[in-house]
C-alpha cells in the first residue's frame, strides 16, 4: 500500500536530478580565455574604415605532412573595391562517404591576394574535433582568417584530406555583402564567444546564414548543410557555383588536390591551384 507514495517520490527525484542537469548545462558559459591549441591561438579582429578594411591576426602558417613548421599571424589590409571573387571550398573526411566534411570561403581581390576564412571548433592544447563534443557545449566557435597557402595547404598537406575548390557565381555588391557580414561576425565572437554546435552552429550553417543575407531567397537549413560534403550540390541547384558543369564534372574539374601538392612552395600559390583544364584540354587560370 506503500507503492504509490514511493512512485511519488520517485518522480520527485527524477525531477529533481533532471531540473539540477538542466541547472548545470545552462550554467556551462563560453569562455575566450582557453590554453588554446596552436592554430587557434588567436581570433582574429577587423577595423572597417569606408572601404579599407584591416585585419589584426591573420594566419599565415607553413605546414608540412607533419603539421605546422612555423606559427605566424598577419595584419592585412584589404580594399572592399577591389573584391573581385568568392570560392566555396570543400574538404570532405572520407573518400568512401563524402558526407562528413568541412566548408569554408575564400575570398579574391584585384591584386591577386586570396583571404581564406575557415569557421571552425575552437580546440585546447591536446584536444581532438569530435561531432558527439561539438554536441555537448565541448568547443567554442572561432572564425580564423588565413592565407591560402595556410589554410588550404595544411587540409591537403598535413591532414591529407580531398579539396575541391568552387568558383561562386555572385555580383561584386553580393560578394562585398558577404565580406561584410562574415567580418562583423568574426569581431562580435572576439566579444561575445558562443559555443560550436556540431548541428546548428558550424562551418556549414554559419556560411548559409551568412550567404543568406545576400540573396533574395534564402536556402533553408537541411540534410545537405547538415552533411557538408554534398553541400556543393546543393550550391549548384542554386545557382551559386560560376559553373555550367553537372555535380560529377563540376567535382572532377575543380578537384584541386593534385595541383595543390604540386604548387605548394609555387609564389603564385593561389592562382596556380585555379588553373583548371579548359574544354580543349589548356590550362585556364581563374581569379
Amino acid at each position: 500500500m506503500h507503492t504509490p507514495h514511493r512512485f511519488t517520490a520517485a518522480l520527485a527525484l527524477v525531477a529533481a536530478c533532471l531540473l539540477a542537469a538542466t541547472a548545470a548545462w545552462s550554467g556551462i558559459r563560453p569562455s575566450a580565455v582557453r590554453d588554446w591549441a596552436e592554430p587557434h591561438m588567436r581570433a582574429p579582429r577587423a577595423r572597417i574604415d569606408g572601404s579599407r578594411v584591416t585585419i589584426r591576426d591573420v594566419r599565415n602558417f607553413e605546414f608540412d605532412s607533419q603539421g605546422p613548421t612555423l606559427l605566424r599571424w598577419d595584419e592585412r589590409t584589404y580594399d572592399l573595391d577591389a573584391l573581385a571573387s568568392v570560392w566555396y571550398i570543400v574538404t570532405p573526411f572520407d573518400t568512401d562517404w563524402r558526407g562528413p566534411a568541412h566548408a569554408f570561403l575564400s575570398f579574391g581581390f584585384d591584386d591577386g591576394r586570396f583571404l581564406a576564412v575557415s569557421i571552425e571548433a575552437r580546440r585546447e592544447q591536446g584536444e581532438e574535433y569530435s561531432m558527439v563534443r561539438g554536441l555537448l557545449k565541448g568547443f567554442e566557435l572561432i572564425y580564423v582568417f588565413g592565407d591560402e597557402r595556410d589554410l588550404i595547404g595544411a587540409r591537403v598537406l598535413a591532414q591529407q584530406d580531398e579539396l575541391y575548390l568552387y568558383p561562386v557565381r555572385a555580383t561584386h555588391s553580393a560578394m562585398r555583402g558577404l565580406f561584410l557580414d562574415v567580418l562583423e561576425r568574426a569581431n562580435a565572437l572576439a566579444e561575445r564567444p558562443e559555443f560550436y554546435g556540431t548541428l546548428r552552429n558550424n562551418c556549414t550553417t554559419a556560411i548559409l546564414d551568412h550567404v543568406n543575407t545576400v540573396l533574395d531567397r534564402p536556402i533553408r537549413w537541411g540534410l545537405r548543410v547538415l552533411l557538408p560534403g554534398y553541400s556543393d550540390a546543393l550550391a549548384l541547384r542554386h545557382g551559386l557555383l560560376d559553373t555550367e558543369l553537372s555535380l560529377e564534372a563540376a567535382r572532377d574539374r575543380f578537384h584541386a588536390n593534385e595541383r595543390i601538392r604540386r604548387f605548394a612552395d609555387a609564389p603564385d600559390f593561389s592562382a596556380r591551384i585555379r588553373a583548371t583544364p579548359d574544354p580543349d584540354g589548356e590550362a585556364a587560370a581563374s581569379r
